[in-house]
């Protein structure tokens, strides 16, 4: 078998059986034509023709498969008493081999060109019709075989009629694509194609076009992309929409209810898929299971349903680039009522949540506006209200770490009792959580092991809970990944572990200082200014907050004044670290000008180390 390439205009020969009803190709078809075949491999349509060394009449053009013992369509053959076959088939053997595999491209390429022209009919855009067309393989490829299992059952014609003679051959004949039209027609009116186009599995399109059979396809391509703008022009940069999902399902200790139930259904099938939840944020990889999971997203509104929506969101200071942030983490907020909405929102005005501070706590947390979590949000704040922490402390935490309204109560009591052992209770309490609400979320082992590793660095119980009530944040760190490298950092610089106690009970929030971005840029200045390592850890021994202040607005403006105004040489910041912590505008140049009318002399600790009267008594004969 070979193959013969015709090019598609070439009408009278390709569609040589179609009936007079359908005469070749309408303009709109040649252009889809043109842009269909630029994607295959030639923008000819081969086709197979055979060559039997048995006969030996003419090569046919054609290669036709018909079942066994039917009748071959009245088309083929002479309009003479005779009934002859006509040469152009006379050479095929009555049982021919069916076509190659290969031929199926040939086929397929038609069937896309066909569903092409039968979008365009249902009033879709040129653009968008040749782009379903292209990108619903498993579609075409059913049509394809749907009609070609057809032809070789000879089920397009009447096989009594044919045996009679009956019917006008050339007028009953139906061309392969008009086929894959009629076939299109019958199943499902666009929208499979349409759906799978976008990112569904065939059966999920075919299950969810179900919904769909009274919306119009234009309307529906245009909701789908007026959703997929929504839910997905933010930036999904290292998948924070995955991580927070992760972070919120974690943290959820609570009976759910039917919209978090389904939401999390949802979870479970991103995060089965290659790249899990962090590919929650992308169109590519999430629209599918989100239609899947929702399938009457389809059937709301744009004016109605989403854009009111949209519009009530950036109200509250939500804005669009982040509207995917909620959406996504919470779909079945895109079924409710604005009115709800702004029901439920308006719980949290207890919390001093108003508007813009509720906006922030929806981009956090969307699950606040499940029934599950409006009801676990009463629990908890009477459950403080027993625990005597201050209403205003529970409120800011609430603000501030909502995943705290997923937590069981039970579950926070266990880490409220841990803290208490520490002496930290009521109003210290309520000093911890407004600073560290997720602090909360914590398991009491977890806790525990960082009072054991301060414990191993040389405090008592007492002062562990000083340091808790002090940087609450330093007790939700990794032990591993954060409170150990700083210790190791410590004695990178030359500051012993006999000093730990020290160094960290004066400034604890050193512990959970960023080495990188914070500790090793403040270490770089200071050598580059001319004092060693050794000095360095001279100083942080004796001024741990050192390394913590920012270069361009504390450091280097009390250098410049130390050096070139007041005169005096780096060594006096050495002996004096605590140097930097005095206002420059406020302490320091006041100070200094007083000094220098009265032409005295002092160090920086006689200077700055005294109160404002003992100053006055000394330098001002006051």
């Amino acid at each position: 078998m070979k193959n013969i390439c015709l090019k598609m205009n070439d009408e009278k020969s390709v569609y040589k059986g179609f009936s007079r009803k359908s005469k070749g190709f309408k303009a709109p078809a040649m252009s889809l034509y043109m842009s269909i075949s630029t994607t295959t491999a030639t923008k000819t349509l081969p086709i197979p023709t055979t060559n039997f060394t048995t006969h030996p009449s003419p090569k046919p053009l054609f290669h036709l498969s018909f079942a066994p013992n039917s009748s071959l369509p009245s088309s083929l053959h002479h309009h003479h008493p005779n009934n002859k076959l006509s040469p152009l088939f006379a050479s095929l053997p009555p049982h021919d081999p069916p076509p190659p595999p290969e031929n199926q491209l040939d086929y397929q390429t038609l069937t896309r060109l066909a569903v092409s022209e039968f979008l365009l009919q249902l009033g879709v855009s040129l653009e968008d019709a040749l782009s379903i067309s292209s990108n619903s393989h498993k579609y075409t490829q059913m049509l394809s075989e749907s009609v070609l299992e057809l032809e070789q059952l000879d089920s397009w014609r009447n096989n009594d009629d044919n045996d009679n003679g009956g019917g006008d051959g050339e007028e009953d004949f139906v061309g392969f694509k008009e086929k894959v039209i009629r076939m299109a027609k019958e199943k499902d009116n666009g929208k499979v194609a349409f759906l799978e186009s976008v990112g569904l599995s065939l059966s999920s399109a075919i299950s969810v076009a179900r919904y769909l059979s009274g919306e119009p396809l234009p309307a529906l391509i245009d909701k789908v992309k007026y959703m997929k703008d929504i839910l997905f022009c933010g930036s999904n940069g290292e998948g924070l929409v995955g991580k927070n999902a992760r972070r919120m399902m974690r943290h959820l200790s609570i009976p759910v209810d039917d919209d978090l139930q389904q939401t999390l259904a949802f979870f479970e099938k991103i995060e089965a898929r290659r790249g899990g939840l962090d590919m929650l944020g992308s169109a590519d990889a999430s629209f599918r299971y989100l239609v899947e999971s929702f399938p009457r997203l389809l059937l709301l509104s744009v004016e109605s349903n989403l854009k009111p929506l949209v519009e009530f969101l950036q109200i509250i200071g939500v804005d669009r680039g982040r509207m995917g942030n909620i959406l996504l983490l919470f779909p079945p907020i895109m079924f409710c009522d604005i009115k709800d909405i702004r029901r439920k929102l308006f719980a949290f005005e207890e919390v001093g949540a108003m508007d813009k501070d509720a906006g922030k706590m929806l981009l956090k947390y969307p699950w606040i506006l499940s029934p599950s979590i409006q009801e676990n949000y009463n629990e908890i704040l009477l459950f403080f209200d027993e625990e005597k922490v201050p209403k205003l402390r529970v409120d800011r935490a609430i603000r501030s770490w909502p995943h705290i309204l997923g937590c069981a109560t039970s579950k926070l009591k266990l880490m409220v009792e841990q803290i208490g052992e520490l002496g930290v209770r009521n109003k210290k309490l309520g000093q911890v959580i407004a600073k560290s609400p997720q602090l909360l979320l914590r398991k009491p082992h977890e806790f525990l092991e960082v009072v054991s590793f301060l414990e191993d660095l040389g405090f008592d119980n007492e002062n562990v809970g000083k340091i808790l009530a002090r940087c609450p944040e330093l007790f939700a760190a990794s032990i591993e990944k954060t409170l150990t490298k700083k210790v190791e950092f410590l004695d990178s610089i030359g500051v012993s572990k006999v000093h730990l106690p020290r160094v960290i009970n004066k400034y604890p929030e050193f512990l959970v200082s960023d080495i990188d971005r914070t500790l090793l840029p403040r270490m770089s200045y200071l050598m580059e200014i001319g004092l060693s390592r050794r000095d360095i850890a001279f100083m942080v021994r004796r001024f741990s907050p050192l390394l913590g202040y920012s270069i361009d607005e504390v450091l280097q403006p009390k250098v410049d004044f130390l050096l070139n105004t007041m005169d005096k040489p780096l060594r006096e910041v050495v002996d004096y670290p605590r140097y930097f912590s005095y206002s420059l505008e406020k302490k320091i140049k006041p100070r200094f000008w007083v000094l220098k009318a009265r032409n005295v002399e002092c160090s920086l600790k006689d200077m700055l180390g005294k109160n404002d009267d003992e100053f006055a008594t000394e330098f001002m004969n006051v």
